[in-house]
């Protein structure tokens, strides 16, 4: 009698212990990365003229999140077709700073970099921004537009 009781109390455990695995919550393998995307303008308000100054509405910050300043040199903003910014040589981001990454043309500081493009990056009707290290395709960061009338997203 005893077997019988024990195989069934031994297999409602087994049963309760995968039922409490598949409600908690997984833990992250990776840490939060120290620079973090925050602030998107994918569809800035106004007409799609293309001029310099309309394209520069369409921005994305970065922030350093850390005590530490972040050689940021070669890392990479892509957008989910692919079309790359890629941070210039010898641009460093000051512990606890931003940048804010600007579509159109201009010069870059410590606070504003310049892809240059002559066209939008970002999709209005929704794109995916993704943050890489110079080398390797493990994203860093990662933050999805969904349209919203605002044409803004927080990260």
């Amino acid at each position: 009698m005893r077997r019988p009781l024990a195989r069934a109390l031994g297999a409602a455990l087994l049963v309760l212990l995968s039922l409490a695995g598949a409600l908690l919550p997984t833990v992250e393998a990776e840490a939060a990365s120290a620079v973090q995307l925050r602030t998107w303008v994918a569809d800035p308000s106004g007409s799609d003229t293309r001029s310099n100054s309309h394209l520069n509405k369409e921005t994305i910050v970065l922030t350093n999140t850390t005590s530490k300043s972040v050689a940021m040199a070669g890392y990479r903003l892509k957008d989910a077709q692919n079309h790359t910014f890629v941070f210039p040589k010898g641009f460093t981001l000051k512990a606890r700073a931003s940048v804010t990454v600007h579509t159109g043309s201009g010069t870059n500081t410590g606070g504003h970099l310049y892809w240059k493009q002559k066209n939008y990056v970002w999709n209005n009707t929704g794109d995916t921004a993704t943050l890489l290290k110079p080398t390797g395709s493990t994203a860093l960061d990662r933050c999805t537009y969904k349209k919203v009338s605002s044409g803004t997203v927080k990260c």
